[in-house]
């Protein structure tokens, strides 16, 4: 499951480069990298709830 949300976010960044998605924030082809930042967000707060509650 890991690896496929993995492959969906690669495939958003590779689409926000051919053709901007146009969601707020995301208008530009180099906006990008806001992907990646949004996504290792929540993989930090994810790896900290598993700790915590676990």
């Amino acid at each position: 499951m890991t690896k496929l949300i993995a492959l969906l976010l690669i495939l958003a960044m590779a689409i926000q480069l051919i053709k901007p998605l146009g969601l707020p924030g995301l208008r530009r082809r180099m906006d990008f990298w806001k992907i990646a930042l949004i996504a290792f967000g929540i993989w930090a707060v994810d790896l900290l709830l598993r700790d915590f509650l676990m």
